[in-house]
């Protein structure tokens, strides 16, 4: 009996293994799809899931997710990641809002969210009960760094960790202890102890402990993206002190995720923004110094503070070649490891980019982003041009892999930001040193909004040691405008600016590099999705299922001249494969809530019209004429969030990436690139770019079918679009309409493409005077560019010069008549 029971124990053992090696995979058998693993794919129960932090530590890489506002807990985990890619959900998870991580060298742990993690990966967790909070960065301790560190939550509670004992001791109690949770679309709630609100990063060194936040409390945070919000503060161990008010964000040093290897000289950084531009601070000697740099992308302002995510610092080289990446503003920056006030040099642009990125660490070889891609909650994004549309059913993330060389391959570096927006300066002020290398074409427009005749000097900063001298000079009168072109020959690190009269003024600086990445317009991975021309296509409308189903759902049909006709119901599963599945509420759903609405937009002769949620006009190009009647039919989709707390919009053969109406909406609107391409629908998931509108019988690794072969999808990642070529158009505001003496036309969107001509013309017999306007900046003035005289029957023909760099443009004319004002972007 006994050898017999030996026997079937032996058995079930061989059954174990067997299941084990099934499970534990090699890395090479997993689906990898530009970078993304969808079995890596991480899941909550909470309005959103973002990555907060990504280390490699004790052989492994580790990851942790958040949800919204969850100072006490959620269904969040910390996750355990092997060199094969198998992952595994750890069993002392306790969720929250963690985006904390540090490894402290004395004790060899890794702090990372409310756990501490040894050198052979035993986890130790610190209950939210003894230290609640959304715990948002650490830092090692100002008296005692052998034994302790520092907690620092959101909501400015601080404390004080024994390293052994893991024993938390309250410095500043987090203001959630005591407060009812609101809902996570309300106002960030005022706090007692500084100014600001949605704290974001945390350091110490030279006798003080560095903390950000990025938000304003009210509900005027909500709604206006250019109010006084966040802070920059710094502790003593005993009194707290303003350094500056305005959104920042990542606090770190040289030292990085360890802390400053000498805290008491080396420096410490600060990145943030205002409505005019981004930040970089940096303490050295005991001081602060600032510096200005220009913003890619606007979708990260909002006075609340929600759109930015963890933008950060990180070393990404190796022991012997530090290489520090910074995430800025939809901007991968190269950094220098020696930056500092008396050596302010060696900031660059690499590349633009669209994923929304919480953490970034190297790790075999490779780069590894955690990113934030598909929240349940949209929050405040909603627009009236996705329809009735909601978010996923179920919030979830991924990481994403990439080459070591991808921050210089993606979107262009074209960047803008001002030092002053329509403010009042007096005589020889200086502005503050605004990033000047980097870039091959550089302008500057400048407008005197003063009553009085003024000049305007510019300076350079040629090594970044605070030696200034003369660049130019320009002199405008009231209300006058002007743009200079900087030369090549013109070099400097920072530029500044300063006046020979009280004013008021606005200058904002416009740069950009060409097209220069090597991956730019390699579109070979779009193959198979069909051509808008195409008389029908494998269509489908997508929604990421809820309920922890971890599918996402399609309504699977045919798209042709008679519109959509649906062919059944299928879900898409981590293995990427398209299983018929008979779910008539699950299809009804879908059909209700994720059709394409038909009114999204305005089509006409002119261009694209667009009349946002707070009626105001815009006017975007036209691409193939055969995207209007597809348009208008809702064939296709035009509008929605597929990277957290911001749009994809495509409209007319170009994707735009559309901040939240929060962040200013259309009137930042930044096109991605041009297609020619017949999407049906598209959507996130599993970290992915999941689109409709497939040809039939293309291969593609990128495109995947169901076995009936009514169903296909293309898979791949959302900065992917930018390999489908610079954007491009034609159009404007004006084709034969009737215009009204000294009436302005709609804004047209002129910003980020790159050969621009225009064409305008009347029908009247006599000479008509058009006042050619711009906008630099998207919330500024308005500036006059050029006054030209069109006769009776021409054609004033105009090709913008390569320094040329604006947002919009608008055109009025001095006499009534009808007028068309045409422009081609190639």
């Amino acid at each position: 009996m006994m050898n017999a029971f030996k026997y079937i124990l032996f058995i079930l053992s061989a059954l174990v293994a067997c299941n084990s090696e099934q499970d534990a995979r090699d890395e090479n058998d997993w689906i990898q799809i530009s970078g993304v693993y969808p079995h890596l794919a991480y899941y909550n129960e909470e309005g959103e899931c973002g990555t907060g932090a990504v280390v490699p530590w004790a052989d492994k890489l580790w990851v942790i997710t958040y949800g919204p506002h969850l100072p006490f807990g959620s269904s969040d985990k910390l996750y355990e990641i092997d060199h094969d890619l198998n992952m595994i959900v750890r069993e002392e998870s306790i969720g929250g809002t963690p985006a904390n991580r540090m490894i402290h060298r004395e004790s060899d742990q890794l702090f990372i969210g409310p756990y501490a993690i040894s050198n052979q990966g035993e986890v130790r967790t610190i209950p939210y009960e003894l230290m609640p909070g959304r715990h948002t960065g650490n830092a090692r301790h100002l008296f005692d760094p052998e034994n302790k560190i520092y907690y620092a939550t959101m909501e400015e509670g601080f404390y004080e960790v024994d390293v052994k004992t893991l024993k938390p001791t309250m410095l500043y109690e987090d203001a959630n202890v005591g407060r009812q949770k609101g809902k996570d679309t309300d106002a960030n709630p005022p706090g007692s102890l500084l100014l600001g609100e949605h704290g974001k990063g945390v350091y110490s060194g030279q006798g003080v402990l560095v903390y950000s936040n990025n938000g304003e409390s009210g509900q005027k945070a909500l709604e206006q993206f250019d109010i006084e919000s966040g802070v920059l503060a710094e502790w003593d161990g005993k009194n707290w002190k303003t350094v500056r008010r305005a959104q920042f964000v990542e606090v770190t040093g040289p030292g990085g995720i360890y802390g400053n290897p000498n805290p008491e000289t080396d420096p410490i950084w600060a990145t943030g923004w205002d409505h005019k531009s981004v930040l970089i601070g940096v303490r050295d000697s005991g001081e602060w110094s600032f510096y200005r740099l220009p913003k890619a992308s606007h979708s990260y302002d909002g006075a609340h503070g929600w759109n930015t995510e963890w933008p950060r610092i990180r070393d990404i080289g190796t022991p012997d070649n530090p290489d520090y990446l910074m995430t800025m503003h939809g901007m991968f920056w190269r950094f220098p490891s020696g930056f500092s006030s008396k050596s302010a040099i060696g900031i660059r642009p690499r590349s633009a980019y669209l994923k929304i990125i919480g953490d970034f660490t190297r790790w075999k070889d490779q780069l590894v982003f955690g990113t934030d891609d598909s929240a349940q909650k949209e929050f405040l994004n909603l627009r009236k041009a996705k329809g009735g549309i909601e978010g996923p059913g179920q919030s979830n993330s991924n990481l994403w892999f990439t080459s070591i060389n991808l921050p210089d391959e993606l979107g262009p570096s074209e960047a803008n930001g001002a030092v002053w927006l329509s403010e009042n300066v007096m005589a020889g002020e200086l502005s503050e040193s605004f990033l000047f290398a980097g870039w091959t074409n550089r302008s500057v427009w400048i407008l005197n909004e003063g009553s009085s005749e003024t000049e305007f000097v510019f300076e350079v900063d040629l090594e970044g040691d605070k030696k200034w001298k003369k660049l130019l000079s320009q002199k405008l009168g009231p209300g006058e405008s002007h743009l200079v072109a900087f030369q090549p020959h013109e070099k400097g690190e920072w530029i500044r600016v300063r006046t020979d009269k009280d004013t008021k003024a606005t200058v904002h600086f416009s740069y950009n590099n060409g097209v220069k990445s090597k991956s730019f317009g390699k579109a070979e991975l779009f193959k198979g999705v069909a051509k808008v021309n195409q008389e029908s296509s494998v269509g489908g409308l997508l929604y990421g299922l809820g309920d922890n189903r971890r599918a996402l759902g399609i309504i699977a049909g045919k798209v042709d001249k008679n519109g959509f006709t649906e062919a059944g119901y299928y879900e898409l599963d981590e293995k990427m494969q398209l299983i018929p599945k008979t779910d008539i509420e699950t299809s009804d759903f879908i059909k209700t809530k994720f059709a394409i609405p038909k009114d999204a937009i305005i089509v006409d002769e002119a261009s694209v019209l667009i009349i946002d949620d707070k009626n105001r006009r815009w006017r975007l190009p036209l691409g193939d004429p055969a995207y209007t009647q597809k348009t208008n039919d809702g064939l296709l989709r035009v509008c929605r969030e597929v990277a957290t707390e911001r749009d994809l919009f495509n409209a007319h053969g170009t994707f735009y990436e559309l901040p939240a109406e929060n962040a200013d909406g259309y009137a930042k609107i930044r096109p991605v690139s041009s297609h020619n391409l017949q999407i049906h629908d598209y959507a996130s998931y599993r970290g992915l770019l999941i689109m409709t509108g497939i040809e039939n019988q293309v291969d593609n690794e990128h495109i995947f079918r169901s076995e009936d072969g009514k169903a296909a999808i293309w898979a791949g990642v959302i900065d992917d679009l930018w390999k489908l070529g610079k954007p491009k158009g034609h159009g404007g505001p004006w084709k034969n309409t009737k215009v009204l003496k000294g009436v302005a036309s709609d804004p047209y969107l002129i910003g980020f493409y790159d050969k621009k001509t225009l064409e305008i013309s009347h029908d009247l017999d006599k000479k008509v005077e058009f006042t050619i306007e711009v906008e630099p900046i998207g919330h500024g003035p308005w500036m006059t560019y050029k006054k030209v005289k069109v006769g009776q029957g021409e054609v004033f023909k105009y090709e913008f010069p390569v320094g040329f760099q604006a947002r919009w443009i608008r055109f009025k004319s001095n006499e009534n008549c009808h007028a068309t004002a045409w422009l081609e972007y190639k």
